[in-house]
């Protein structure tokens, strides 16, 4: 499964994206600006090729399995990443959601100059499994690219 980010625009702290797996759009994501020197938990990840695979622990992953109890196995981690760690796939709509991780949404709107994404728990139970499956397959290779539009 080919799995892809693709920026398309940026408020004054919050960069807008589009999820592709295997070239068909899944959802809007939501990160934090992108910023040249990084600021933890404020900064979105970089440009490039990373690892997409499952983590099973921590108190994300125990929050996510009581949430989503009947398909929940594991947070879907983007690895591999200088400089960052922990970044995760996950709901949220607000850029103070984000922690440095894309938050899914269906729809997106900007309000007081940063974008906003919305229907957060909708996006993450119809892309999760498609998630799920390519952090198993043997391409779990996810790329990260900004291509502003607008």
């Amino acid at each position: 499964m080919k799995t892809k980010i693709v920026r398309v625009a940026q408020g004054k702290e919050s960069t807008l994206s589009h999820l592709y797996i295997d070239g068909i759009f899944q959802c809007f994501l939501l990160e934090d600006k992108i910023r040249q020197v990084k600021i933890k938990g404020r900064t979105a990840i970089p440009e490039g090729k990373f690892q997409l695979r499952l983590n099973t622990w921590g108190a994300m992953n125990v929050s996510y399995a009581q949430t989503y109890p009947s398909m929940h196995r594991g947070m879907i981690e983007i690895d591999d990443l200088p400089t960052f760690d922990a970044v995760y796939i996950h709901t949220g709509n607000r850029i103070e959601h984000t922690a440095g991780c894309p938050l899914v949404g269906l729809s997106y709107i900007m309000k007081d100059g940063d974008y906003q994404v919305l229907q957060s728990r909708d996006a993450y139970r119809q892309v999760y499994p498609k998630l799920l499956a390519a952090a198993k397959s043997k391409d779990n290779q996810i790329e990260i690219q900004n291509n502003f539009q607008f």
